[in-house]
């Protein structure tokens, strides 16, 4: 276990007139309050806030960093409050550790829900205090280093989150060490096959590496003093993420696999980096299409450099970075760097200028009211590489690979990008769904008659472009919703003499949107329009509200005929009906065509929510199905199940095998054990030795597939069991 004077070390080493004392009470407490607790590995609790304060210690982080690192679960696990520390450490060390447990403390339906609104919750805390996100990286890089204690599927979904959210983050705010950390864990448990075989690799190689690395620090040396520059050199093996990522690429074997070798060259000021570029280039031949400059065209998180990849000694590929002490400081801090160099103070995120996609993501956290498509936005900022477009003026933009001119056209501004007609790329006009390249000059034509459809949905990369175009999209289908819906109940209160426009006019028809739990009756027509409710279920009501002395008389509305006297809608209409096996609707819209997703497949006990489709009735999805996060949401409606569910549903099930003889046979026979049919198999042989088998089987609920699941993922060569959803 890590001691608190090896921590105290750290801190002093990056600034001599630390506040040491406040990090040795942050550790006493810290220990009075987790004392008899154990972690999952038999070690005291200690031992975890210990790690998370010295991989921010290492990292040059401030005092109240430090000491909330040592403190940032005892409110979550012991019985401290955020009082009691603000009384004790300080209102700055307080806000850091009320940051870190409130991610962590809200109650939600489902793990996905769970997920996406915690990742929301830390990305708001950023814009309070970046230290809450350090925080919060580093007790995930120890939980990472312990996470074989944990389940085998709780390793899968823990390093598929970090994979997919916290080494992007690490990326974009410059904390490349954390980064690959992050990374090379991660990808030991996604694909523990792929990761031991690389290492088995490396460790194989690693004498013939360890010399060509000498060798070619030496003469890099050299090369410098035999031109009288100063610098410092080092050269490393890339990670092994790096390395998979590579093989995959370029669709390379291990032994195919040269440029795994990096070197950085720390030189005293840019000219030097470019000297240092010219011998270099002098002394080995450059691979065409390698050279990146980071110190003209920086990063977005402020990362500078200077990037080549030479044919070095004895044919090897070698990557090498030139930089200065200030951009490598950067480099190896990141953010961190702000509060390393800054004087007294607390920093802002809003004081950080290069992190303006940062300042995005807070203004599309507040906007965006859905969680699980605030994570899909967020994924597209933090998952892209960079590539840098000139506008004709020679600025410089930055979007991520894979980014079109449109999305360069909303990145200018917004108005530009709804009336953007055409681009041209270096001069010559080319699509709008065409990928940019570095180095591309952009010009966008615009047309004020040009407006967003939703086939544009389809050329954007980035969220920023997507949520303009969506927003657009709603806006426009809302006003026609509104057109349309008026439109209906004007015709239909014709048939039966009853005019709207008046009761619009006189507010009559604002007693009905009430009645019916609409906010305004702008909601109530454009819910008419959605088909959301039927006009003929706002005009019963819009009868009885102008006739209250006869109320027998607004059943008459639904057959068109005023005189006819009938017996109004009783209650019980009013209440949700069933409109398919199981699903019932509780939006006001009867007699519809219903039907069952095949792309996720939704079985009862799942949250499920309908999709209202063109001349297609209802289509009933799991709420958590991907494809509904690029539904229109108007067309969506609340629907649910009637728990009167009898006949058995299809289910998906993906499973990856060691690709033995038998295995299929015993998946067979533990489904038949348990009296679950099988509607369609088909199976996939792997080039690394594995099996992959997509199952439909049929089943009574969601407790039950998951139950079938639990059983599956304990036969033998059985590697991962999850539910299966066509994305």
């Amino acid at each position: 276990m890590i001691r608190i004077q090896e921590i105290l070390d750290k801190v002093a080493a990056h600034n001599q007139e630390a506040n040491l004392e406040l990090i040795q009470r942050a550790y006493v407490f810290a220990a009075s309050a987790h004392a008899g607790q154990t972690r999952l590995s038999g070690e005291p609790y200690l031992s975890h806030p210990l790690a998370v304060a010295c991989t921010l210690a290492e990292m040059g982080f401030d005092e109240p960093t430090v000491a909330a690192g040592l403190l940032h679960d005892t409110v979550e696990d012991t019985g401290t409050t955020i009082e009691d520390i603000d009384e004790q450490f300080g209102e700055e060390v307080a806000d850091i550790v009320d940051g870190v447990t409130k991610i962590s403390m809200i109650p939600f339906e489902n793990k996905e829900e769970a997920q996406a609104e915690n990742i929301r919750k830390m990305i708001l805390a950023m814009s309070h205090d970046m230290r809450v996100l350090m925080v919060k990286l580093a007790d995930r890089l120890h939980n990472m280093r312990t996470l074989d204690f944990q389940k085998a599927h709780k390793q899968r979904r823990i390093a598929q989150e970090t994979m997919d959210i916290y080494a992007p983050l690490a990326n974009r705010l410059g904390l490349y060490i954390m980064k690959r950390n992050l990374e090379d864990l991660s990808f030991k448990y996604l694909r523990p096959d792929i990761y031991n075989q690389i290492d088995l690799w490396l460790d194989k190689h690693q004498v013939v590496e360890k010399q060509i690395i000498e060798k070619v620090v030496n003469l890099l040396k050299d090369l410098l003093a035999s031109n009288d520059l100063h610098g410092e050199i080092y050269g490393r093996i890339k990670h092994k993420y790096s390395i998979y990522k590579k093989m995959q690429s370029q669709s390379l074997t291990l032994d195919e696999m040269h440029d795994i070798m990096a070197f950085r060259v720390i030189v005293q000021d840019i000219k030097d980096c470019y000297a240092v570029l010219g011998l270099v280039h002098s002394q080995w031949k450059p691979v065409h299409g390698r050279f990146k400059d980071y110190i003209s065209m920086p990063k977005a998180n402020g990362y500078q450099s200077l990037h080549t990849t030479v044919i070095g000694p004895e044919g090897e590929r070698i990557e090498i970075q030139i930089r200065t002490e200030d951009m490598h400081r950067q480099a190896e801090h990141g953010i961190a760097a702000h509060w390393l160099y800054k004087e007294k103070g607390r920093v802002h995120t809003r004081d950080l200028e290069q992190f303006s996609w940062l300042r995005e993501i807070f203004e599309r956290q507040r906007e965006e009211a859905d969680s699980r498509e605030f994570m899909h936005a967020l994924k597209l900022d933090l998952f892209k590489d960079e590539v840098y477009v000139y506008t004709p003026a020679g600025d410089v933009k930055e979007l991520p690979e894979g980014a079109t001119p449109l999305d360069f056209a909303y990145m200018i501004h917004t108005k530009v990008g709804q009336h953007c007609s055409g681009a041209k790329i270096n001069g010559r006009l080319m699509p709008l769904g065409t990928p940019l390249k570095n180095g591309d000059t952009v010009e966008i034509i615009t047309d004020n008659a040009r407006s967003p459809n939703r086939d544009w949905l389809k050329l954007v990369k980035t969220a920023r472009a997507r949520n303009r175009i969506q927003h657009y999209l709603r806006t426009e289908e809302r006003a026609r919703a509104l057109v349309l819906g008026r439109d209906m109940l004007e015709k239909e209160g014709r048939k039966v003499s009853l005019n709207v426009a008046r009761a619009l006019k006189e507010g009559q028809l604002a007693l009905v949107a009430g009645e019916l739990n609409f906010e305004n009756v702008d909601e109530l027509i454009a819910a008419v329009g959605y088909a959301h409710i039927t006009p003929r279920r706002v005009l019963n009501r819009l009868y009885a509200v102008l006739h209250p002395e006869d109320p027998s008389l607004a059943s008459a509305i639904t057959q068109g005929k005023e005189k006819e006297k009938e017996t109004p809608r009783d209650s019980k209409e009013e209440a949700p009906r069933k409109a398919a096996d199981g699903i019932s609707l509780s939006d006001g819209v009867d007699g519809v065509l219903m039907r069952f997703a095949k792309c996720c497949n939704p079985v009862p006990g799942d949250p499920v929510i309908g999709y209202i489709s063109r001349g297609m009735g209802i289509t009933v999805h799991r709420a958590d199905c991907p494809n509904v996060a690029n539904m229109e949401p108007e067309r969506l409606i609340s629907v649910h199940w009637d728990g009167q569910e009898e006949k058995p549903y299809d289910a998906a099930v993906f499973i990856i095998a060691e690709n033995q003889p038998g295995v299929l046979a015993q998946v067979a026979a533990e489904l038949a054990q348990q009296q679950i049919n099988i509607n369609e198999i088909t199976s996939k042989s792997l080039v690394d030795g594995r099996t992959e088998l997509h199952l439909t089987i049929q089943v009574r609920n969601a407790s039950q597939l998951y139950a079938i699941i639990e059983l599956i993922r304990k036969l033998p060569h059985i590697l991962e069991v999850v539910r299966d959803t066509d994305e």
